[in-house]
């Protein structure tokens, strides 16, 4: 059973990749699984609705089911709305993307956002996805709130992945990670500049409850628009924004961990 369950797992993470579908064929020979048992699993996954083939014998597809779920877990926990109103007054203000994410167990995940910007260049990331912790600015502002055993040890487990998906500064050793991150913990939160994208940066600041970090609002955009002196005349708002959201914020049964919600 817990090798079926593995097995339906890596099929829903893998084709989480692929929008266009993949074949039975393929998904067996990439996740090196038998034929038959593949054939199996995505004709249960199809029977619970997480799973579509696009035609008979055609590639097979993600729904919407997990999504829908996620949105419903959140809606429940009440967290995007408290904080649309502070994401929609920043993101007015800056007139860049203002993202939410949150903690969740060893992850940091974009939960919610407001544009500011509706014309132009728009710098404009999926919801739902994991934060590099190594190289975005939500990443830093969680880690700066750590001990460096701790920042590294979850840094370590993620993996500081390929320089060459990445911006031309993003750290790609230890002591460049932990300069920036004594850097970010001096002014109470995370400037990036071309680290998670080129041509890109971000400003984030933790969320925090108590003594416990409960997610990290972020002001990301082109660097040719949002400079790093605007940035750092954005921090004030980005702090403000996080010190509102920080007494809203309640210990949740999700992962066992503080989240944001209703109080």
């Amino acid at each position: 059973m817990t090798l079926a369950l593995d097995r339906g797992l890596a099929l829903l993470e893998h084709l989480c990749g692929q929008p266009e579908g993949m074949a039975l064929t393929a998904l067996a020979d990439e996740l090196d699984l038998p034929h038959s048992a593949c054939h199996r699993l995505l004709s249960e996954l199809c029977r619970r609705g997480y799973v579509r083939q696009v035609r008979q014998q055609g590639a097979y597809v993600l729904t919407a089911k997990i999504a829908s779920m996620g949105l419903e877990l959140l809606s429940s926990k009440g967290i995007v709305d408290i904080a649309e109103p502070i994401l929609e007054r920043l993101a007015k203000a800056s007139g860049e993307l203002v993202r939410l994410s949150i903690v969740d167990d060893d992850r940091l995940v974009w939960v919610a956002k407001s544009q500011g910007t509706r014309m132009g260049l728009r710098y404009d990331p999926d919801m739902g996805m994991d934060a590099r912790l190594s190289c975005t600015a939500s990443g830093h502002a969680w880690l700066l709130t750590l001990s460096d055993e701790r920042a590294l040890a979850l840094v370590s487990q993620q993996g500081f992945g390929s320089p060459k998906a990445y911006g031309p500064n993003a750290p790609t050793t230890v002591q460049a990670l932990l300069a920036m991150l004594q850097v970010a913990r001096v002014r109470g939160y995370a400037v990036i500049d071309e680290v998670f994208a080129p041509g890109m940066t971000a400003l984030a600041a933790p969320v925090v409850r108590g003594q416990e970090t409960v997610g990290v609002v972020s002001i990301a955009g082109p660097k040719q628009r949002l400079t790093l002196d605007r940035l750092h005349q954005l921090a004030p708002a980005v702090l403000a924004a996080t010190a509102e959201l920080g007494p809203l914020s309640r210990f949740s049964t999700l992962s066992g961990k503080p989240q944001l919600g209703r109080s």
